[in-house]
């Protein structure tokens, strides 16, 4: 059977397996902010995160044989709507996790107030040392200080059933031009009603679940400058109807006004040596170029313990390729170009009591080629470890890429392992570190993030992203020089 002809049968066949399972469960989505050993403590760290307006609620369970105190925010019915809060909670300084918890019975609350408005964001300095000399310019920096301002404004009114969010973002200072840019996170206007949601403007779409590659985020342009590890993403002018359902949750959207990925300059670091130009134009497959009407569906529900999701994209690839080119001044330039894909994808996640089982898949056709792409994996969350209140979770993905050398990024046949530290503490302390394993060469790379927070409004970060044993031959080779270490202050409100 050829690889062509699997795909389609192992998608089907997961999806049928899973349905065999028992009927779902009386549990609902939320996002632990910790547990903890002392009642205070929780109570303190729940009182702050409802001043930002999150539904907030903490429970007694037993931990080791011991009382303890878990702060969760939610419930939530769907997986999207607690993933999107993680991330507000991340805007404002907070780490959260997905789990599912039984929903306790409660009266019915009383009607929220018809017309709310919230005001929230940060205000993050952050300096950056790269511990090797650059490679490609005199004018690349080894050390680089800048400052970024994230405000968010929420309104809701007819009982919250209706709102407006904006989310504009400003990164200044940075000695690298390109990397100073503002962009409008989200401008989204929200209506629903009954078992529909309409959404409309600019905004941002998250589906993966694995830790080390989202391989179904198509949705969003990748914001390159702030980060290497794509996790910053540029709004989306977008238009997304949502229908529930006691068959899952079927979404559409329609994407207009392609956004081109940004790339560092001259002076900026992680970067071969030659500069993507992004001042001139960029090379389209489609003939209406940017204007390009891209679109996507996903159905997504859960059955037993595990969360399904199942999507399709049909439009101008986030990815780009690149071809030689000069800039104004007769330089040789990388000038980035955007092909017509349609892509395919599936998530899988479980969470069976400590055990969390994770998966994204995707089959993309773009210029007459198919190839698949995989990351699975499981995280073991070690709950109390020393009969403490810390919580040490192991984290094992395999990383997949079916165009092997081929593939345009280095992560095609490898091993990411790595450790997570949740303090459970009033500071809401945590350490995050992974390595990703070459099976195929002798390359590591490698990261450490690290938060703790400050009182109730500042937040100090530490990260590291390195390079080690890079071959020549290997993509990641260009950025052997570029090992970094940041130091980050946040301010939240």
């Amino acid at each position: 059977m050829s690889r062509k002809s699997y795909w389609p049968r192992l998608v089907l066949g997961v999806m049928l397996g899973l349905a065999a399972l028992v009927a779902q469960a009386e549990e609902r989505f939320y996002l632990q902010i910790g547990v903890f050993s002392d009642a205070a403590t929780a109570t303190g760290i729940r009182q702050q995160i409802e001043s930002f307006g999150f539904n907030v609620s903490q429970r007694q369970v037993e931990v080791i044989g011991r009382p303890a105190f878990v702060v969760l925010v939610g419930p939530y019915a769907r997986s999207r709507e607690a993933l999107y809060d993680k991330n507000r909670l991340a805007d404002v300084g907070w780490s959260a996790a997905v789990k599912r918890y039984p929903a306790p019975p409660k009266p019915k609350p009383p009607k929220p107030p018809t017309f709310r408005t919230t005001y929230s964001g940060s205000l993050a300095g952050e300096v950056r040392h790269f511990t090797d000399a650059p490679l490609y310019s005199t004018e690349q920096h080894e050390t680089t200080a800048s400052l970024a301002i994230q405000p968010e404004f929420h309104i809701s009114w007819n009982q919250r059933s209706s709102s407006l969010t904006f989310v504009p973002f400003v990164r200044v200072g940075d000695a690298d031009e390109e990397r100073n840019h503002a962009d409008i996170r989200e401008l989204m206007w929200l209506n629903a009603w009954d078992d529909w949601e309409l959404r409309l403007g600019v905004g941002k779409v998250f589906w993966g679940v694995t830790e080390s590659r989202h391989l179904v985020d198509v949705i969003n342009q990748v914001d390159l400058v702030e980060n290497t590890d794509e996790e910053d993403k540029l709004g989306q002018p977008m238009a997304n109807l949502s229908w529930f359902s006691d068959w899952g949750t079927f979404d559409v959207f329609a994407l207009p006004l392609f956004r081109e990925r940004s790339f560092p300059g001259e002076e900026g670091r992680l970067r071969g040596p030659l500069v993507v130009d992004t001042e001139q134009d960029a090379i389209y497959e489609s003939p209406d170029e940017e204007n390009h009407l891209d679109w996507a569906v996903r159905w997504s529900h859960y059955i037993g313990d595990w969360d399904i999701g199942v999507s399709h994209f049909s439009g101008t690839g986030r990815d780009p390729r690149f071809v030689p080119g000069l800039n104004a001044q007769g330089q040789p330039v990388l000038i980035p170009r955007y092909n017509l894909i349609d892509q395919t994808g599936l998530t899988l996640q479980a969470i069976m009591g400590e055990w969390l089982w994770k998966l994204e898949a995707t089959s993309t056709r773009e210029l007459d080629q198919r190839y698949t792409e995989a990351v699975a994996g499981f995280e073991y969350t070690r709950v109390g470890i020393f009969r403490s209140a810390i919580d040490l979770g192991f984290i094992a993905e395999y990383l997949y890429d079916e165009r092997g050398e081929q593939a345009p990024q280095p992560f095609e046949d490898d091993v990411m392992l790595g450790l997570r530290w949740a303090f459970n503490d009033m500071q809401s302390s945590e350490i995050l570190m992974g390595v990703i394993i070459d099976r195929d060469g002798t390359a590591t790379s490698s990261s450490v993030e690290a938060s703790r927070r400050l009182g109730q409004s500042w937040r100090l970060t530490l990260e590291y992203r390195g390079l080690h044993a890079v071959e020549p031959q290997d993509i990641s080779y260009l950025l052997r020089n570029d090992n970094y270490i940041q130091l980050g202050l946040g301010y939240y409100y």
